[in-house]
């Protein structure tokens, strides 16, 4: 859960966190280029001894003016705000992305949000941010309001090795099932969250019992495929001897079963079968994709496959330490 403070409603700022440093955007994923700019956010905010503070919208601005473009987040509103959370900031604003809301020029929002909800002193972006109506407000209309409201513009270059980092960039990589990729502009293995529910029980009649998760999971499921991974039962105290474990995770309609209905995440977490995990809620990290999915002749070959798969994954997170 997002433990920093978190508010919707732009009049109803906590007096502790105005005047502060503010930030812009839609952070999906909170990758390393977003983490640039939030660590050049605090830095702001530590020489100026004031709160940093990022303002975010809920739902993505796309999904409201063209859903039939809307991306698949990588992190969902409450994914983005644990991520977030991570990072240091003092507070979260979460704005109600709406078309009356997008029909504020560039200056109508710059007056409503920085200045007389949050008293912005620094405002530090991406210097490709655009905002207001139609995207109307980009970097420089932000230092002319800047100049006549009193607040300082920090805008940061794109960063990226060889490319810009970018969501777009890490959903690419994930339909594509290279989720090393991913992690690499992630600064994390790629995660979602949902809750474990009854399947087919067909794991567990093999040997493997799996956690499967929720139709409702959150997060963007990487291609098909087997991949090495880690479970986090979320509902365990951070602690817990049995919280984060090392799993083989597939991603499937269970082609050699002919179950072909919506695909489905299922981690076996390795060399367990005294799990009990029904009802639970648990974060599925993904490591490195292991092989795509395939339709098996038989239950033994679907059974040997599934041996050798699990002895790769204990081989590659033998090596890993869970973030």
């Amino acid at each position: 859960m997002c433990d920093v403070h978190r508010w919707t409603d732009p009049a109803e700022t906590p007096e502790d966190l105005r005047p502060c440093v503010v930030t812009l955007g839609n952070f999906d994923g909170v990758h390393l280029g977003h983490r640039a700019v939030l660590t050049a956010l605090l830095d702001a905010g530590h020489a100026l001894g004031l709160p940093s503070v990022a303002v975010t919208f809920e739902p993505h601005p796309v999904a409201v003016l063209h859903p039939e473009r809307a991306p698949e987040l990588l992190a969902p509103g409450p994914l983005r705000d644990d991520l977030l959370a991570t990072t240091g900031i003092d507070g979260l604003l979460v704005l109600a992305f709406t078309r009356e809301f997008a029909a504020l020029t560039p200056e109508e929002f710059v007056q409503q949000v920085f200045v007389d909800a949050l008293g912005a002193k620094a405002v530090v972006v991406g210097e490709d941010t655009r905002f207001g109506v139609r995207n109307s407000g980009n970097v420089d209309t932000l230092r002319e309001l800047g100049d006549r409201y009193g607040f300082e513009v920090v805008a940061l270059a794109d960063v990226g090795e060889g490319q810009r980092w970018s969501s777009s960039g890490i959903r690419g990589a994930l339909r594509a099932g290279d989720v090393a990729a991913a992690a690499a502009v992630l600064g994390r293995p790629h995660r979602v969250v949902g809750t474990v529910v009854h399947g087919h029980h067909r794991g567990r009649e093999l040997g493997y019992p799996t956690a499967n998760l929720s139709s409702d999971t959150q997060g963007l499921v990487p291609t098909e495929g087997v991949y090495a991974g880690w479970l986090t039962r979320l509902d365990l105290p951070h602690e817990a001897m049995d919280r984060t474990l090392p799993a083989a995770v597939s991603i499937g309609t269970n082609p050699t079963f002919d179950t072909l209905d919506r695909r489905t995440v299922e981690a076996y977490v390795l060399d367990r079968t005294d799990l009990d995990l029904y009802d639970e809620r648990v974060m599925v990290e993904f490591v490195e994709h292991i092989r795509p999915t395939l339709r098996f002749e038989s239950v033994e070959e679907l059974c040997a496959a599934m041996a050798r798969d699990v002895d790769r994954c204990r081989d590659i997170l033998s090596r890993i330490v869970p973030s």
